[in-house]
C-alpha cells in the first residue's frame, strides 16, 4: 500500500495507550471475495463495515497495521463540515453542488457516535469543540461561519466574543470563538481498533503487514501482494497519505502533508480547568493552524505546524513547543511525554475526492485535515453507491480533481511558498 517500510505503530500517546487489539495475519495465498478494501484506516474500515453489514464478502488489506496512518495520530477532533466551506462550494461549484454536500456535512459526527454507541466502543468521547480567532478578522470570518453553517439547518453553535470567549479558552490570544455543541473528541486509534473489532465481528477478514505491490484491472480485480493476491469483483482504494506507487495516477491530484503533534504529562484537575474550563478541543482560525485538547488521562495534546511532502522535522517537540507556550505560558514547567507526527493528504481544492477507476475500483481521500468525520461519510457513500445508490458518492465525485502546479515535481515548493504567503497574512491580521 505505501512504499514505507515501517509496520508498526509510531511511538505516539495513542498507540501507548491503545486498546488491546489483535495482531491480524498477513494474507498468504489466493482468496477470492466481494470487495477488496485498500486500507484499514477510517475511510476503509468504515466502507468494510458498512458493506459487511449490507452482506458483502469483504477483505481488508493493510500494509502496517490497523490505524497506522492519520486515522491514528490525528488530533482526535470531531469537526463538522469540509476542509473548504459551503459557500466556497456554491461560488466555485454552484447551488446545486454545494445544497447536496451541505445536506451531509454533518453526517460524519452522526456516523461516529452512531458506532461508538451501537458497538460499546472506549475511546474517551468528549462532548465540544471550538474555532478560536486570533484577530478581529478572523472573528468576523466566525460571524460569518455561524450563519452560513445555521443556513444549512446546523444550530448548536454559539458565538463568543471579548472577554466572554475566556469561559472556554483563557488564552491571551484570543478575541472571540465559535463553539460547536454538536462537536466532540475522542482517542481515535481506540475509535478505529473498535470499528475494525466490529467489521470481523460481522465477519469480515483483516491482513495486516499486506502491501499491495499491484493492481490488475479487468472484470475482476487482482490484488498482487508479496505472499499471495486477491481477486474481486470491486475494490475500494482507501489509503489515502500512504499509498503512494499504487495508482500513480492519482498523485498529481493530491499531495502527502506531515503534521505534529505532543502530548505533555497528566495534568492537575485545578490546571486543566484554568485552561479549557469545559474541556473542549479547540482549533484557531489561522491558515497553519494550532490543535489542542486534553485527553482521557489529563495531557494536553497539542498539534500544529504543517511539512508540505510529508517529511518529519528532526525534533517535533522543539517545533510544537513553543507555539503551545504562546497559547498557554504557564505550562513553562510542563514535561513533554510524547511527540510524533503523521500524514494526511491534501488536495489543491481542499475538498475530498471521490471516485472510480473502471467502474468497479472506487476511491476517496485528501480530507485535507477533516478526515475524522468525512471518512466516516466516505465510507457509507462507497457502501451506497455499491448497492446502487449513486446520487450521493456522485456529488462528491463530480467536483474536479485539480492537479498541483509543478506535477509531482513543484508541489511541494509552490504550495510551500502560498503557506508562507497566508501565515504572513495570518500574523499580520489581514
Amino acid at each position: 500500500m505505501s512504499s514505507n517500510t515501517a509496520t508498526e505503530h509510531v511511538t505516539s500517546y495513542y498507540a501507548a495507550t491503545a486498546n488491546p487489539s489483535p495482531e491480524r495475519p498477513a494474507l498468504e495465498g489466493s482468496v477470492e471475495c466481494d470487495v477488496c478494501v485498500v486500507g484499514a484506516g477510517f475511510t476503509g474500515i468504515s466502507a468494510a463495515l458498512h458493506l459487511a453489514e449490507q452482506g458483502h464478502e469483504v477483505v481488508v488489506l493493510e500494509a502496517a497495521r490497523v490505524g497506522f496512518g492519520a486515522s491514528g495520530r490525528n488530533g482526535g477532533q470531531i469537526v463538522n463540515s469540509y476542509s473548504r466551506d459551503m459557500d466556497v462550494i456554491e461560488a466555485r461549484y454552484g447551488a446545486d453542488t454545494a445544497r447536496a454536500l451541505g445536506d451531509m456535512a454533518f453526517e460524519g459526527n452522526r456516523i461516529i457516535r452512531n458506532r461508538i454507541e451501537q458497538h460499546c466502543i472506549e475511546c474517551d468521547l468528549k462532548e465540544g469543540n471550538l474555532f478560536a480567532a486570533c484577530n478581529a478578522k478572523q472573528l468576523q470570518g466566525l460571524r460569518e461561519h455561524k450563519a452560513l453553517w445555521e443556513r444549512y439547518g446546523h444550530r448548536e453553535l454559539e458565538l463568543l466574543e471579548g472577554e466572554t470567549c475566556q469561559r472556554e479558552i483563557v488564552s491571551e490570544r484570543y478575541v472571540g470563538a465559535l463553539v460547536d455543541h454538536s462537536g466532540g473528541h475522542l482517542h481515535p486509534l481506540n475509535l478505529i481498533l473498535g470499528e475494525a473489532a466490529a467489521f470481523e465481528a460481522r465477519g469480515g477478514r483483516i491482513h495486516e503487514r499486506t502491501p499491495v505491490l499491484e493492481v490488475r484491472h479487468g472484470e475482476t480485480v487482482t490484488l498482487r501482494t508479496s505472499r499471495g493476491n486477491v481477486r474481486a469483483r470491486r475494490v475500494v482504494m482507501a489509503g489515502n497519505a500512504y499509498l503512494q506507487g499504487v495508482m500513480p495516477e492519482l498523485e498529481s491530484k493530491s499531495m502527502p502533508c506531515g503534521t505534529q503533534i505532543i502530548a505533555t504529562e497528566p495534568l492537575p484537575e485545578v490546571l486543566r480547568r484554568e485552561l479549557i474550563p469545559h474541556d473542549m478541543a479547540v482549533e484557531d482560525c489561522n491558515y497553519l493552524l494550532d490543535y489542542f485538547r486534553f485527553t482521557g488521562d489529563g495531557r494536553l495534546l497539542y498539534g500544529g505546524g504543517v511539512n508540505y511532502g510529508g517529511q518529519d522535522p528532526a525534533d517535533i517537540a522543539g517545533v510544537i513547543r513553543p507555539k503551545m507556550l504562546k497559547t498557554f505560558p504557564q505550562m513553562t514547567d510542563v514535561r513533554i511525554d510524547y511527540a510524533w507526527s503523521g500524514n494526511f493528504l491534501m488536495t489543491l481544492s481542499r475538498l475530498p475526492q471521490f471516485g472510480r477507476l473502471n467502474d468497479n475500483v472506487y476511491y476517496a481521500q485528501g480530507y485535507s485535515g477533516h478526515g475524522v468525520t468525512c471518512a466516516h461519510l466516505a465510507g457509507r457513500l462507497i457502501a451506497e453507491v455499491m448497492r446502487g445508490e449513486a446520487e450521493r458518492f456522485d456529488a462528491f465525485a463530480g467536483l474536479p480533481h485539480l492537479p498541483f502546479p509543478g506535477g509531482r515535481l513543484l508541489r511541494v515548493p509552490f504550495s510551500a511558498m502560498g503557506a508562507w504567503y497566508y501565515a504572513m497574512r495570518d500574523r499580520l491580521g489581514w
